[in-house]
C-alpha cells in the first residue's frame, strides 16, 4: 500500500491524496486485518501442532501385535478422558475434515497426517506474508497521517507568521 497500491489485488489506493480522516479509516481497516490474519495464523500453527502431536502418538504404538490390548486414555473432550485399551493397533480412524473418518493402517494415517500438516504449514505461510503485507500497510498508512500532521501544523505556523507579520 505504500503510496499507491495495497496488498488485496485491488484498484490501487493513492494515500497521498487522502484526508486525515481518510487515512484513519484506512489504518483502522489494516490493523483489524491484521489482527484477524494474526489469530488465524495461530489458528494453523495450533492445527499444525496437533497433527505433529497425533503423528507422535501414531508412530509409539506398536504394530506388530505387542500394542494390542495396551491401556490408554481416550479423549472424550479436551478435559475428560475414558480408560481404554487398543484392540488393533493397525487399525486407525483417521478425520479427513468435516467430521468425516476413515479407517487406515497406521502407516497409511502417519502419512494422511503428514499431508494434512504441509497444507496446513503452507496455509499458515500464506496468512503470514499476508499479516506482513498488511503490516507493511500500516505503517505506511502512519507515515502518510505523520506527514499530514506535519502538514498541518507547517500550515498553521505559516498562517500564524502571518498574521503576525500584518499585525505589525
Amino acid at each position: 500500500m505504500s503510496s499507491s497500491a495495497n496488498d488485496s489485488g485491488s484498484a490501487g489506493v493513492n494515500i497521498d491524496t487522502m484526508s486525515l480522516d481518510q487515512l484513519n479509516s484506512v489504518k483502522q481497516q489494516q490493523e483489524s486485518r491484521l489482527e484477524q490474519l494474526t489469530a488465524q495464523y495461530h489458528q494453523l500453527r495450533a492445527v499444525s501442532a496437533r497433527l505433529s502431536t497425533a503423528q507422535t502418538s501414531l508412530s509409539t504404538i506398536p504394530v506388530n501385535g505387542a500394542g494390542e490390548g495396551r491401556e490408554i486414555m481416550i479423549p472424550l473432550t479436551e478435559s475428560l478422558y475414558a480408560p481404554g485399551r487398543i484392540v488393533d493397533p493397525n487399525k486407525v480412524l483417521v478425520e479427513l475434515g468435516a467430521g468425516f473418518f476413515v479407517e487406515k493402517s497406521a502407516k497409511d494415517a502417519i502419512k494422511v497426517l503428514e499431508r494434512k500438516g504441509k497444507v496446513v504449514d503452507a496455509n499458515s505461510d500464506n496468512v503470514m506474508a499476508m499479516a506482513e503485507a498488511s503490516s507493511r500497510n500500516c505503517q505506511a498508512v502512519q507515515q502518510a497521517m505523520q506527514g499530514k500532521m506535519m502538514e498541518i501544523q507547517a500550515r498553521q505556523q505559516g498562517i500564524s507568521y502571518k498574521n503576525q507579520m500584518e499585525g505589525k
